[in-house]
């Protein structure tokens, strides 16, 4: 079966506000053995919505529509929907109902703006929303299933669970595609390195169909499979796994799509071992990342900011002789905050940053990009100084986090 996914509002088609339904949708569909073979959008008018929906009718088994089902005047999905499908609006009851149970349990009354969302296009199916006051409703439309959604994203979410996917179970009759996908994580390479070194990948796992996506700094590599024999389509997917981590070695961290700071932490957990951060020039963001790891007391112990020179020495300890002949972008200074921090906190492991996120403050020998890492340990302190050619400080920062965490990750393997 293929779907089309269609947001509208103006809010979404002007980029005031970010459309993530529609990402959610396609993942949902796709889990569920459904081809998503377009994403459209378009603003709150009448006459443009039912002329897409007309449009999607002619080309896809089904449809995902969000957005439109609200009280106020520009909520009218509803009614181009009725146009779309040439019928008229009709007071539903059992809409009707839903909203009055939803704002029962807010002690809200109904009003007369909530009786227009019980109006729904005639032979029109109603969704129940047991966590907003909007409806959805099923609506056949030529030869296509249209399910209609409201845009508020928790809402949209629990009724496309325990609405939208057991009918979808239904129209596939039994004949269900399995569609997996399999997420590599990796950092260290380009995308273009990355799709280097995978060339041929397509060719030798007939079936197979590969796709790179960036979020700085992470390159996910996704391999999707499609295929009723779910058995023989997990095989598959298995031999093009070992394929990709052969080729991407070392810089491969993940094989499950995690995070850099999850797979840190699940190797701390690992060696039952705690950490300890003492951060200059990434301000706290080393820290932040590790903390939204879910579990991540059971090795995190302490960080600090030291971003003046000042803080570096009476916080961690770091010797004013040091910073005089070195200054605070430098490897033994790295060494020192990184070895004071361990000491201070009782950690396994200290890590310290300190470098020039830009975009000004660089010289000849200290370029914008320069970072120094320092890991600690009981036994050993060692430093390590790179650069990056960013001009971009959040770009920055965020390269400088996550180098951390990776040289930490290989020490820990």
């Amino acid at each position: 079966m293929k779907a089309e996914i269609f947001a509208t509002g103006d809010e979404i088609l002007t980029g005031a506000v970010i459309d993530s339904n529609s990402a959610y949708i396609a993942q949902k569909l796709e889990e569920a053995g459904i081809e998503v073979v377009r994403h459209g959008c378009v603003g709150d008018d009448v006459e443009a919505i039912a002329a897409i929906l007309k449009e999607i009718s002619t080309r896809a088994d089904m449809a995902v529509v969000t957005g439109g089902l609200g009280p106020t005047l520009d909520d009218i999905t509803a009614e181009a929907a009725a146009r779309a499908a040439g019928v008229e609006l009709v007071f539903g009851r059992e809409a009707m109902s839903c909203i009055e149970n939803f704002l029962k349990t807010q002690d809200r009354d109904v009003i007369a703006l909530n009786k227009k969302q019980a109006m729904l296009p005639d032979g029109s199916e109603c969704l129940v929303n047991s966590v907003g006051t909007a409806p959805g409703f099923v609506l056949k439309i030529g030869g296509c299933v249209f399910f209609f959604l409201p845009g508020v994203p928790s809402e949209m979410r629990r009724m496309l669970s325990g609405g939208v996917l057991p009918w979808i179970d239904k129209l596939q009759k039994g004949e269900r595609s399995f569609s997996l996908v399999k997420t590599i994580s990796t950092f260290g390479l380009t995308e273009a390195s990355v799709n280097e070194r995978l060339a041929g990948l397509t060719e030798r796992f007939s079936g197979i169909k590969l796709g790179l996506r960036a979020r700085f700094p992470i390159i996910y590599v996704k391999l999707y499979v499609r295929g009723k024999d779910k058995e023989r389509a997990d095989i598959l997917l298995e031999k093009a796994l070992e394929f990709v981590l052969n080729k991407i070695g070392e810089f491969a961290f993940s094989a499950d799509g995690e995070s850099m700071e999850t797979i840190v932490g699940s190797l701390l957990r690992r060696e039952k071992a705690t950490i300890a951060i003492a951060e200059s020039c990434t301000g706290g963001l080393i820290s932040n990342l590790l903390t939204n790891v879910p579990g991540s007391s059971d090795y995190f112990l302490f960080s600090g900011v030291t971003y003046s020179n000042k803080a570096k020495i009476k916080v961690l300890g770091v010797s004013e002789a040091t910073l005089k002949k070195y200054g605070a972008v430098h490897e033994e200074t790295a060494n020192e905050m990184a070895d004071g921090v361990r000491r201070i906190s009782g950690a396994t492991y200290g890590i310290s940053t300190s470098g020039i996120a830009g975009p000004g403050g660089g010289t000849n020998e200290k370029p914008v990009g320069t970072v120094c890492i320092g890991i600690a340990t009981a036994d050993s302190v060692e430093a390590y100084r790179l650069n990056f050619q960013f001009n971009e400080r959040l770009r920055n920062k965020m390269i400088f986090a996550i180098t951390a965490f990776d040289l930490l990750r290989r020490k820990l393997l």
